[in-house]
């Protein structure tokens, strides 16, 4: 098998995620190879890859894709583990293949070992001593590992931590109002969980280290590649004092599709999300969406009736059953008292995951093909394969979708994004 296990590397990916005292096996190194090599391979939330890895294990169904194993096989030892025929024949197996074989490159692998080495980030993955437990509940969809800089005990601050989220153009008011959520939460013991965006999401985290909490941030592309990049001072802190995560391996890059995976990770993690200040088609209800579908709490901060930036608040309160919340005291009586929430059921025309915020009515697939092309740089059909995630034939599709739609054309030497 070409994968593979440096002992020096897994090692220092593994160092502070096992138990005290417990050793690094040959096992375990095979194990934290093959999720770091599924990270490279698998575009986040891939539900096909979750089945293969659950039901297989991580490093058989790394060399299922190496030795570029039939549909039919692959779907037969999936039948022998005992996933249920429907299943199978739902997992699209074809296209799945079609999907991972583009991106299966050793050099990738390790360059991204090498710089999660440089970087100081480490590996966890399901089954370590402080893996979010809460990640469970996105069955198939939770990630395979997770990549992460931060004191040793950092991942422990799950336990018991709150997510709050909202817009990016955030008004003082919205800032305000997370300063005072972030600061009032810290003094009762909860760490703070966001996704390091401008806006509330900032404010947020800077409140929580200014009171001396403790903060998470979940980024869409490598934690060596700071996003915002005005906040690298901030996540610099958070490393030092919190945790920055990612499922995505060091030194991919935040994509439009990524961030909206993203979400589900700060909702699973969280023992229940708070949306500050949104506007009518906010990201951050993308959160609130994935929070409440996992039964966690859900709560909403109103704002002037007259603001934009608040529709989405007042649109989770009055539609959507989500809690109205004023104050810390308030925030943190969602998770004293389990409310359950009933789970959210937006319009497909106005909140779909992958419309709500891209925009345009595109597919996920159009989606993360745009995300792939350059605007200036032309690239192949299996160049935007390997960087979209999708097999040449679904990449082959979208482009002529966003071809007909003005956003792309195609050049004598491959694709580009329209301005």
């Amino acid at each position: 098998m070409p994968f593979e296990p440096d002992e020096t590397t897994m090692m220092d990916l593994a160092t502070g995620v096992r138990p005290p005292g417990a050793a690094l096996t040959v096992e375990l190194a095979a194990e934290l190879h093959a999720r770091a090599a599924w990270s490279c391979i698998s575009e986040p939330g891939d539900g096909t890859a979750g089945l293969v890895v659950r039901a297989l294990g991580a490093v058989p169904a790394l060399r299922l894709v190496i030795e570029a194993w039939s549909p039919d096989r692959v779907a037969r030892e999936l039948l022998a583990a005992g996933v249920e025929q429907g299943t199978v024949v739902a997992a699209g197996l074809d296209r799945a293949l079609e999907r991972w074989r583009p991106r299966l490159d050793p050099v990738v692998v390790m360059i991204s070992l090498r710089q999660a080495a440089r970087s100081g980030a480490r590996l966890a993955i399901p089954g370590d001593h402080d893996w979010p437990a809460g990640l469970e509940d996105l069955g198939v969809h939770a990630p395979l590992a997770l990549w992460w800089r931060g004191p040793a005990d950092a991942l422990g601050a799950f336990r018991e931590s709150i997510a709050l989220v909202g817009a990016r153009a955030a008004t003082r008011y919205g800032e305000h109002i997370a300063m005072e959520a972030s600061a009032g939460l810290v003094d009762r013991g909860f760490a703070i969980i966001s996704g390091a965006a401008y806006g509330i999401d900032g404010m947020a985290h800077k409140a929580a280290l200014a009171s001396s909490g403790r903060t998470v941030a979940f980024l869409a592309g490598g934690v060596d590649r700071p996003y915002p990049s005005g906040h690298v001072d901030l996540l610099e802190r958070i490393a030092a004092e919190g945790a920055v995560i990612s499922e995505l391996p060091c030194g991919a890059a935040p994509t439009k599709w990524r961030f909206l995976q993203r979400n589900r990770l700060i909702a699973a993690t969280s023992l229940a999300t708070i949306v500050l200040e949104a506007g009518w088609r906010s990201g951050s209800l993308n959160t609130a969406g994935h929070a409440a579908t996992l039964g966690r709490p859900l709560g909403a901060v109103p704002g002037p009736v007259t603001s934009p930036a608040s529709a989405g608040c007042h649109r989770l309160i009055r539609e959507y059953d989500a809690v109205c919340v004023t104050t810390a005291a308030e925030m943190a009586e969602l998770v004293a008292e389990h409310l359950v929430q009933v789970p959210l059921d937006f319009p497909e025309s106005e909140t779909e995951s992958e419309r709500g915020i891209a925009g345009g009515g595109r597919t996920s697939e159009q989606v993360r093909v745009f995300d792939a092309l350059s605007g200036r740089s032309p690239r192949e059909v299996g160049d935007l394969a390997r960087r979209a995630g999708l097999s040449t034939m679904s990449v082959r599709a979208a482009l002529g979708a966003l071809g007909l739609e003005g956003a792309a054309r195609e050049r004598a030497t491959g694709w580009v994004r329209n301005a």
